[in-house]
């Protein structure tokens, strides 16, 4: 799944500099960057126990998956001055520096996502009825924030129903027959569980209801979801993205993309593109973290976060063009830049409007 995805790219990018030698410091040293794993299987007090077993052992912790997890431990770290940094949760207080010094996010926060799908519909020059099911959380509210933002000023665009799921919901058949009702053209589906995407799918079509989706990123893999949704159905489905997709034709014979199939196929016993996108995603961390090292010239944490604070206009391996990482905005972010992108029936091609 998405975990064991994320530690496999970061490790690829890790054991792949390892095997060259390692990384110079900007001590002029250079060193051997270990990775160790410790699997939460999504569960916040999972999480917070393994942080207690690591936090003696390691020098920084990066890559934590989830919001509800990386939270758990958040104000350990704070309190034992460990970076928690570069991880993928787009929930905007871990890139506060206020609330959150010893944090720093690496994906978009979840507003910049929906944002981004307002402002791509809100150029489509024909009416439209939106329905919205969110997940009663950070993460749904993000999204739904930065996508009402962006449509706030267009009165061809109305909001009709706005529904939530938990995130321990089991099914979303009522709250999708209830948007169903509504025979909005478009759905905001701020979801992060990946079987409740595909039922939430199946079920429309068995309604008949056809709305175009627009899916947040980490829940729009074809393989993993659309195809088994048959989402194909649908006229439109839309997502965002700030990685390459090493599946899609368009950037097969790319040099990074190349480079990252080969080493996750030598260093994690990967072969092919990834289902999921969070390999894509924690290989950039690991060149994010390198771009850090680099620039180090104490190895102390201190110095780690305050280099890691000083990279700008940074284009990382796979990540698309018009997306950089910057991590000098409080408040932002590594990422905070994305493409609105539209499901093919295979992969993903850019967006460049809604009614395209």
């Amino acid at each position: 799944g998405p975990g064991k995805c994320t530690v496999d790219g970061l490790n690829a990018y890790m054991e792949a500099k390892n095997a060259a030698g390692g990384i110079k410091f900007g001590d002029g040293k250079t060193r051997t960057v270990k990775i160790e794993a410790l699997d939460d299987a999504y569960d916040p007090q999972k999480a917070a126990a393994n942080y207690d077993q690591l936090k003696g052992k390691v020098f920084a912790m990066t890559s934590g998956l989830g919001t509800p997890t990386n939270r758990a431990w958040r104000e350990a770290a704070i309190a034992d001055k460990v970076p928690q940094v570069l991880v993928m949760t787009g929930d905007k207080i871990f890139s506060d520096q206020e609330q959150s010094p010893w944090q720093l996010g690496f994906v978009p926060i979840y507003a910049n996502e929906g944002e981004a799908f307002g402002a791509l519909l809100a150029e489509s020059a024909t009416p439209h009825k939106v329905a919205i099911l969110a997940q009663n959380d950070d993460f749904g509210e993000g999204y739904v924030e930065g996508f009402k933002d962006a449509i706030k000023d267009n009165p061809n665009i109305q909001v009709v129903k706005e529904l939530t799921y938990e995130a321990s919901d089991t099914s979303v058949d009522a709250q999708i027959t209830e948007l169903a009702s509504t025979q909005a053209d478009v759905i905001v589906n701020a979801m992060s569980l990946t079987p409740l995407v595909v039922s939430a799918m199946k079920k429309a079509q068995e309604l008949q209801w056809l709305p175009s989706w627009f899916q947040p990123s980490n829940t729009s893999s074809p393989t993993a979801i659309l195809q088994p949704a048959g989402a194909e159905a649908f006229p439109g489905v839309f997502s965002v993205s700030f990685s390459k997709n090493p599946a899609s034709p368009a950037v097969a014979e790319d040099a990074d993309v190349k480079q990252f199939l080969a080493d996750l196929s030598q260093y994690a016993g990967v072969e092919g593109p990834p289902q999921f996108p969070h390999c894509m995603w924690s290989y950039m961390v690991g060149a994010t973290l390198e771009q850090a090292f680099m620039k180090m010239t104490n190895p102390t944490r201190d110095d780690f976060m305050t280099q890691l604070r000083s990279i700008s206009d940074y284009q990382a391996p796979l990540q698309v063009a018009g997306s950089v990482v910057d991590t000098t905005k409080d408040g932002s972010p590594a990422v905070s830049s994305v493409s609105v992108i539209k499901y093919n029936g295979t992969g993903f091609a850019p967006a460049t409007s809604y009614d395209s």
